[in-house]
């Protein structure tokens, strides 16, 4: 018999998850889960996020660049924090609904 999408997410080990989106970054903990969706939507706002960083940092020089480069990395940081937690949280709450 195969088990429900709620069932592999309930047996999946919550710290796994969580230190999986946060080291890598970039939704790897979804993989481990096996949400796609998830998967997808974070791996298109990485993206969005490269790319707007790309545009609006085009014609920047000196300290500008440097500042730059800290707020991508802070988004990246905030994008991993944020999935980190929800994976954790998705663990939590399949576990109590069943």
């Amino acid at each position: 018999m195969t088990p429900s999408p709620k069932e592999i997410l309930a047996a999946s080990a919550g710290w796994v998850a969580v230190v999986l989106n946060v080291v890598p970054g970039l939704g790897a903990g979804y993989l481990y889960q096996r949400r796609w969706k998830a998967y997808w939507i974070t791996s298109a706002l990485a993206t969005s996020w490269f790319v707007l960083g790309g545009v609006l940092g085009q014609g920047s020089e000196g300290s500008e660049d440097i500042q730059n480069q800290l707020i991508g990395l802070g988004g990246l940081i905030a994008l991993a924090a944020g999935t980190a937690v929800e994976a954790g949280f998705a663990v939590k709450n399949a576990r109590s609904e069943q």
